[in-house]
Formats: C-alpha cells, structure tokens, sequence
C-alpha cells in the first residue's frame, strides 16, 4: 500500500467514526508528513512509495487502528 492509500483509507474511517482527518506536509521531514485522526497523529513517509508491513502496523498502532478496521 502507499502512502496516498493509507491516507484515504484513514480518511474514510474518519468520516465513518465522525473524527477529524488532516494530513500536513508541513510537519515532516524531506516527504514525510503527519496524519491526524482525533488527537492520535502518526507520520507518513513519502505518500508515492511502498509502505512496508512492519511499518504499517506501527503506524495503525499509532492512530489507534487495527488491521481488521483496514
């Protein structure tokens, strides 16, 4: 998955859920960029590359997801 996906994924479940979803570009590095769900946040590598397994669950874990709600 990349990192646009992951972003619309999460975007989606917000809308679901009623919580706020923003992504600034601005709070990151290079790429990188921060995801808001709520008041969890979590970074987002470069949004046009691959986002490994490791690194996806991490992120999920961050925002307070889990793998069955993707």
């Amino acid at each position: 998955m990349k990192g646009a996906e992951f972003i619309r994924k999460v975007q989606n479940i917000g809308r679901q859920r009623g919580l706020p979803v923003r992504f600034l570009p601005s709070r990151g590095k290079g790429s990188h960029g921060t995801l808001y769900l709520g008041a969890a946040f979590t970074t987002v590598k470069d949004r046009k590359k691959e986002i490994g397994p490791g690194l996806l669950k991490v992120m999920l874990k961050d925002l307070g997801l889990t793998e069955r709600d993707f």
